[in-house]
């Protein structure tokens, strides 16, 4: 991945650093996290797996680094979209309808954050130091927070709730894009027995509809 044979420098330290998240997050595209391992991660970017972690303590701090840089990439390019799908001049549900359809729609085609999101509390905030845990917090309070005004400027009744709604949207992401994919197993037995695919979920859809209706709900308490 990189031309040289020490990275002597910092400028060369930071050519394979980034070398070595680029390369993990083209494996995300290939693969779930939990096939993601340090050993094709070091076959893969051309090094030893111990000098793969002289630049991350861990394969979990590499992908809460991914993580933010996904969640960063999401919160820049949301404004636009929220923009354009919410009329500012509607009534406050229809927007909280609208505003819950722009934030769906712009996740679908967002598999690494949502695949990172679904496997945060579970698996990447395990097996890093309190340094590295502390670090991924603060930037996961910025990313919440930029959403947060982002709501807030949309949905003014929200008050000061804006923050709170956001931080159970996040945890919505990840609970509903685990359970719309399920395992080989679920779906051969779907098709086996189509009486099952009610609980068969599309994850768009079925966050659309959970993001509303934390959004009337956040709004309802708000205004109580």
């Amino acid at each position: 991945m990189t031309n040289f044979q020490r990275a002597r420098s910092e400028e060369q330290r930071e050519i394979r650093r980034q070398a070595i998240l680029d390369t993990t997050a083209a494996m995300l595209e290939e693969m779930p996290i939990g096939e993601v391992s340090l050993n094709e991660l070091s076959r893969r970017v051309g090094l030893a797996k111990s000098n793969v972690l002289r630049y991350f303590e861990s394969r979990e701090a590499i992908l809460l680094e991914l993580l933010d840089r996904a969640w960063q990439q999401w919160v820049a390019d949301l404004p636009a979209l929220v923009q354009a799908g919410v009329d500012q001049g509607a009534p406050v549900s229809r927007r909280a309808e609208q505003f819950a359809a722009a934030v769906a729609a712009s996740l679908a085609r967002r598999q690494v954050l949502c695949d990172l999101l679904s496997a945060q509390a579970a698996v990447l905030e395990h097996n890093v130091s309190p340094q590295v845990a502390a670090r991924y917090k603060r930037a996961a309070v910025v990313n919440v927070a930029g959403i947060a005004a982002l709501a807030h400027q949309h949905l003014p009744e929200l008050g000061d709730s804006a923050a709170q709604l956001t931080a159970a949207m996040i945890m919505a992401v990840g609970a509903v894009w685990t359970h719309a994919r399920p395992s080989p197993a679920m779906l051969a037995a779907y098709e086996a027995d189509p009486s099952l695919t009610a609980f068969k979920l599309d994850f768009v859809t079925t966050l659309q509809e959970m993001l509303a209706t934390l959004a009337a709900g956040t709004i309802a308490r708000a205004s109580a």
